[in-house]
């Protein structure tokens, strides 16, 4: 269609009338302080958000450090609370350093695109978070997404990748290859198959980045996540990423790695030296949340409890639900309309939930996306249930 010459945003009418037809306008829902609802929408799974400890964490790290941290990391921007965040987060999941970004999003943004690079290879899982997309998307590699889950297509990328570098002439280096994937994937919360992907990376010297947001807090001895549960925190060719915005309650991301790494992307990651640095609120509430994950491993546990609690009750009623790896149930719904109107009824019941629809689902099947939380009584998760039953659509 071309262009209005006097209407600069003429085509944003276009697309707008194209997602009203489709049934795929999102809106804003501002929520008050204190919301009557159930909430199995937000992705606070420890319960942590409105913990006493984890407020008054953050109250006194503004009232110290002030409410914004003044700059990037590299000049005003890193504060102590920084630096004990670091090494207390590096510690309890089992690896040499940390490295705390303004958000998850930026972290993975990081990671994806300072290991990379114009001459390197990213191997990256079909269904990854946008955040990992866009960092392939930034990091100029060569880009091979794989199917979901899939080690064997993973070791079919990177053998394809080896057998064209043995046309390279003799001395002439190999180029650098990373392997890319969610620890737990955020649409239908299945878990990676990581030992695999390791062993696959590792046959090939590739290193192997996770995503650990949907993880963190969940999986693992004590909630440590999913790589330390598969054995592989620590390794030198395995780098974490990860949210303090989820388990943790508060807001921010981190990589987490070998020394040498976060140190590379000190002096190399965009979105850390050109970013502000995450305010100090937010670290003293990750630190508070940490230390209390730490001194009450069973939070971890009874967020896995939930979510089964759940799965249990929805498929027993009949309902198309994914069996729960971490603390997402997916829940699938006949269309996109039908999805945001079953989101619509159960929150006029008194539930919250989440509801995902194209293009945030690769697959185009719209869904009901639950978030157990380990704060949940079993009263409540019998009433989640019977709300979500009560108002499924018809097929």
């Amino acid at each position: 269609m071309p262009q209005d010459r006097d209407d600069a945003f003429a085509w944003i009418d276009a697309q707008r009338e194209r997602r009203d037809r489709a049934g795929l306008v999102r809106r804003l829902s501002p929520r008050p302080a204190d919301s009557p609802l159930l909430d199995l929408a937000s992705n606070d799974y420890l319960g942590l958000a409105r913990h006493p400890e984890v407020t008054a964490a953050a109250a006194a790290a503004a009232h110290r450090w002030g409410a914004g941290s003044t700059g990037s990391r590299l000049v005003t921007g890193s504060t102590e609370l920084h630096t004990t965040l670091e090494r207390e987060l590096a510690e309890f999941c089992g690896f040499e350093a940390a490295l705390v970004f303004s958000s998850g999003y930026a972290a993975n943004l990081a990671a994806v695109s300072a290991l990379s690079g114009r001459d390197a290879l990213v191997v990256s899982d079909a269904d990854n978070h946008a955040s990992l997309i866009d960092g392939c998307r930034l990091s100029r590699a060569e880009i091979a997404v794989v199917p979901h889950a899939d080690p064997d297509a993973v070791r079919k990328a990177l053998d394809a990748d080896e057998a064209d570098a043995g046309e390279m002439k003799e001395g002439e280096a190999r180029r650098r290859a990373l392997v890319v994937s969610d620890a737990v994937f955020s649409v239908d919360g299945d878990a990676a198959p990581l030992a695999a992907l390791a062993a696959v990376a590792r046959r090939y010297g590739a290193a192997l980045v996770v995503d650990e947001a949907h993880g963190l807090g969940v999986l693992g001895e004590g909630g440590r996540g999913a790589v330390h549960g598969a054995g592989l925190a620590g390794a030198p060719d395995v780098v974490v990423t990860a949210t303090l915005s989820k388990s943790l309650g508060s807001q921010g991301g981190a990589v987490l790695g070998p020394a040498r790494v976060i140190e590379h992307l000190v002096n190399s990651a965009r979105t850390f030296i050109f970013d502000t640095g995450l305010n100090p609120a937010a670290v003293g509430a990750a630190l508070a949340s940490l230390r209390l994950l730490r001194r009450e491993p069973e939070r971890a546990a009874r967020v896995r409890t939930v979510a089964m609690g759940l799965y249990g009750r929805l498929t027993a009623a009949g309902l198309a639900a994914v069996r729960p790896d971490a603390s997402v149930v997916s829940v699938r719904a006949p269309s996109p309309e039908k999805a945001v109107r079953w989101a619509a009824d159960c929150r006029a019941a008194g539930l919250m939930v989440g509801c995902f629809r194209p293009p945030s689902v690769p697959d185009g099947v719209s869904r009901l996306r639950l978030t157990a939380r380990g704060d949940l009584t079993e009263e409540q998760i019998e009433e989640a249930a019977d709300v979500i039953v009560r108002t499924a659509p018809a097929a």
